[in-house]
C-alpha cells in the first residue's frame, strides 16, 4: 500500500487525470444508457477530436517552454482554405498540396517565433496579431464562400479506415492483431525498462504494482481494439495521432531538444547561462506549432469535405485547455504529451457525453470553463503543498 501511495504521489496529476477520465466515462456510458462506447460514437468521439489533439501536441511544446500560441486555430483556417483553392480549384494533386501547405505552415510558424525569440515581443501580443491576421486572410482567399467537395484521397486522411488484411467476417481481424502487437512491444518495454533500473541500482516499483499496471493497461488496449474491430477498425487519422504521440514522447523524453525545451520552460537564465540556445529553441518551438496547426487544419478540412471560412474558431482555445487538464504548468518546464491527450480526451468525452445528454452549447461551454479553472487550481495547490 505504501509503494502504491508512493507511486500515485510522485505521479499525481497525471493519475488524478486518468482517474477523472474513466470516471467521467463511466458517468456517461449510464447517463446515456450505454451509448457512450458504442464502436460508432468511439469512432466519432476520435474523429471529431483529432485536430485539437494534433494541436494540443504542438501547444504542449510551447506551453513547456513558457510560452502560448493562440493564432493556431486561424492558422488551420487558413492552411484549410489554400488546400482547398490548390486542391479543388487548381487541380491540384492531394499528395503535393499537403506537402505545400505543410511547409506554408512551417513558414508562418518561424514568421512567428521569429518575433518572439529574436525581437523579444511577447507571444501573447504576437500570436494574438497573428490570429487575427490569418483570420482575416482566410476570408479574403475564401471570399467569404467554402470550397467543397475534395478528392476521395484527401479526405481519407480523416475519414478513412485502415484495410483489413486479414478479410474478417464481421469483425476487423487486422486491429485485433495490431492490439496483441501493442500488447507484446508494451510488456517488453516494461521488462527492458524494469531491467535498465535494476543494472543502475535504480529504486523500481514491486512486482504486485508493476503487475497491476501492466494488466490493467493490457486490458485497455485490447478492450479498445475489440470494440473498434467490431466497427470499422482503427480510423487512419488515430494510425496518425497514434505516431505523433510516439515521436513527440521521444523527442522530449530522449533527446538533446526535448531537454533544452523543459530547461528554458524551467528557468530561462540558468538555461541560457548553462549554453541552451534559448533563442532557437523558442522559434523552432514556433516552427513545429506551425506545421501541426497545419496539419490539424488539413484533417479538419477532410473531416468537413470542404474549406470553409469559419474552421478552426476556438481551437487554440480548446488545445490550450488540454494542455493544462493533462498538466502542463502554468509556469512552463512541466507537461507530458501523453498528459494533453488525456486531457484532450477528457475535453471531447465531455463534449461527447454532455450532447448525448442533451445539455446545450451554452452550459457545455460554462461548464467547459470550470473544468480548466479547477485544474489550474489543482495545478497551483500542488505546487504548493510540495514548495
Amino acid at each position: 500500500m505504501k509503494s502504491l501511495m508512493k507511486v500515485f504521489k510522485e505521479n499525481v496529476t497525471q493519475y488524478s487525470m486518468i482517474i477523472a477520465l474513466v470516471g467521467i466515462m463511466v458517468f456517461f456510458q449510464i447517463a446515456s444508457g450505454g451509448i457512450l462506447l458504442k464502436p460508432l460514437n468511439i469512432t466519432n468521439l476520435i474523429l471529431q477530436n483529432s485536430y485539437i489533439l494534433i494541436l494540443a501536441i504542438g501547444m504542449l511544446l510551447v506551453i513547456v517552454a513558457f510560452q502560448i500560441d493562440l493564432s493556431v486555430g486561424s492558422v488551420a483556417a487558413v492552411v484549410g482554405a489554400l488546400a482547398g483553392i490548390m486542391i479543388i480549384n487548381n487541380k491540384m494533386s492531394t499528395p503535393l498540396g499537403i506537402a505545400i501547405v505543410l511547409i506554408i505552415g512551417a513558414i508562418v510558424g518561424a514568421w512567428q517565433g521569429f518575433w518572439v525569440a529574436y525581437v523579444k515581443i511577447p507571444a501573447f501580443i504576437t500570436t494574438l496579431a497573428g490570429m487575427m491576421v490569418f483570420r482575416g486572410l482566410t476570408y479574403v482567399s475564401l471570399d467569404g464562400t467554402s470550397i467543397a467537395p475534395f478528392p476521395k484521397s484527401f479526405q481519407l486522411m480523416s475519414t478513412g479506415f485502415i484495410p483489413d488484411f486479414f478479410n474478417g467476417n464481421g469483425i476487423h481481424i487486422t486491429t485485433i492483431v495490431i492490439g496483441l502487437i501493442l500488447t507484446v512491444f508494451y510488456v517488453l518495454s516494461e521488462m527492458k525498462k524494469r531491467a535498465a533500473q535494476k543494472k543502475y541500482k535504480f529504486e523500481v516499483t514491486s512486482p504486485v504494482i508493476l503487475g497491476l499496471k501492466m494488466g490493467t493497461l493490457i486490458i485497455l488496449i485490447n478492450a479498445f481494439c475489440y470494440i473498434m474491430a467490431s466497427y470499422k477498425g482503427l480510423p487512419n487519422v488515430l494510425v496518425l495521432l497514434a505516431v505523433l504521440v510516439a515521436i513527440y514522447t521521444f523527442i522530449t523524453k530522449k533527446t538533446t531538444l526535448g531537454r533544452h525545451i523543459y530547461a528554458l520552460g524551467g528557468n530561462e537564465k540558468a538555461a541560457r547561462l548553462s549554453g541552451v540556445k534559448t533563442k532557437w529553441v523558442i522559434f523552432l518551438v514556433f516552427v513545429n506549432m506551425g506545421v501541426l496547426s497545419a496539419l490539424a487544419g488539413l484533417v479538419f478540412a477532410a473531416r468537413l469535405n470542404s474549406a470553409t471560412p469559419n474552421a478552426g474558431v476556438g481551437f487554440e482555445l480548446d488545445a490550450i485547455a488540454a494542455c493544462f487538464i493533462g498538466g502542463a504548468s502554468t509556469a512552463g518546464g512541466i507537461g507530458t504529451i501523453m498528459g494533453a491527450m488525456i486531457g484532450g480526451l477528457f475535453m471531447g468525452v465531455m463534449n461527447n457525453g454532455m450532447s448525448l445528454m442533451g445539455v446545450g452549447i451554452d452550459w457545455q461551454q460554462t461548464i467547459k470553463g470550470l473544468v480548466l479553472l479547477f485544474a489550474v487550481a489543482f495545478d497551483v495547490y500542488s505546487k504548493s503543498k510540495t514548495a
